[in-house]
């Protein structure tokens, strides 16, 4: 799989590919023209609760990602989804989140990756 993480606010770019938004909400500030979003999947994004209760702390990193990987097994065809626009080719999970390493883009990214998902 080849997938990319961007934030929503970086300018895409041909090589993105298929740049798919994962997040619940649409970034504060960006228009949809200017995202480029070819896909939107909110229910591959954490629950409102999660997300908030996660509040990007360093700390509760490994207990999010723990509870957000139990979530996306209850969505079985988000999970479905995502591996199967990660299988056409490039893709970029796009996001909206300020933090760049420790977002459920990357954390979603992982999972794929170590066939978790």
């Amino acid at each position: 799989m080849d997938i990319k993480l961007k934030r929503a606010y970086d300018r895409p770019e041909p090589d993105d590919g298929a740049r798919i938004l994962v997040d619940r909400l649409w970034p504060r500030g960006i228009s949809k023209e200017a995202a480029k979003i070819d896909t939107w999947l909110k229910d591959a994004a954490p629950s409102g609760e999660l997300r908030k209760w996660y509040g990007h702390d360093p700390e509760k990193w490994d207990e999010f990602r723990k509870r957000y990987l139990e979530e996306l097994r209850t969505r079985p065809g988000a999970a479905v989804e995502i591996r199967r626009l990660a299988g056409t080719g490039r893709v970029t999970f796009v996001y909206g989140s300020a933090e760049t390493r420790l977002n459920n883009a990357a954390a979603l990214k992982d999972f794929l990756e170590k066939g978790l998902l």
